[in-house]
C-alpha cells in the first residue's frame, strides 16, 4: 500500500509541476498538435484525396504555392510511400522530418528539464536555439517562396 501511496504522490507533484512550469505547458501543448497533423496525414487518405484543407493560394489565383501537395506527401510518408510524397512535393519529407524531429525534442526535452531541474534555463536555450535552425533548413524554400511573392507584389 505505501508503494503505491508514493507512486501516486510522484503523479501528483509531476501534474503540479506541468501546471505551474511554462515550458513544460508549452511542449504538451506542441506535442498534442505534432500528433494531431500526424494523425491527420494517417487518417485520410491520398488515394480517396478526401483531405478537407485546401491550398488558400491555389483557390484564389489558380496556381499552385509551394506548399501544395503537401498533406499528400506527409499521408505518403506515414504510409511509407516516400517516393511517391516525393512526387506530390518535393519539400514534403523535410517538413515531416522537422515534425518528427520536434515531437522527439518535445519528449526528450521535458524529461530532462524535470529529472535535471536545475538546468532549466540551459535547456531552453539549447532547444530553442536548435528548434530555430531545424525551422530554417526545414522551411527555406517555403520562406523563399513568400520573399518572392511579396517582391512581385
Amino acid at each position: 500500500m505505501t508503494a503505491w501511496i508514493r507512486k501516486n504522490d510522484s503523479f501528483s507533484e509531476l501534474i503540479e509541476r506541468f501546471r505551474r512550469e511554462p515550458y513544460l505547458q508549452i511542449n504538451l501543448i506542441f506535442t498534442g498538435v505534432i500528433l494531431l497533423v500526424f494523425a491527420y496525414s494517417g487518417f485520410f487518405s491520398p488515394v480517396v484525396d478526401n483531405y478537407p484543407v485546401v491550398c488558400l493560394h491555389e483557390k484564389l489565383t489558380g496556381e499552385p504555392c509551394v506548399s501544395c501537395g503537401l498533406s499528400h506527401s506527409f499521408s505518403l510518408i506515414i504510409r511509407g510511400r516516400i517516393s511517391e510524397a516525393y512526387d506530390w512535393n518535393i519539400y514534403g519529407f523535410r517538413v515531416f522530418i522537422f515534425f518528427a524531429a520536434q515531437l522527439l525534442m518535445r519528449i526528450v526535452f521535458s524529461v530532462f528539464y524535470i529529472k535535471y531541474p536545475d538546468s532549466g534555463k540551459q535547456l531552453i536555450t539549447y532547444d530553442a536555439a536548435v528548434s530555430i535552425m531545424l525551422f530554417i533548413v526545414s522551411f527555406l524554400p517555403y520562406i523563399e517562396w513568400i520573399i518572392k511573392q511579396i517582391d512581385l507584389s
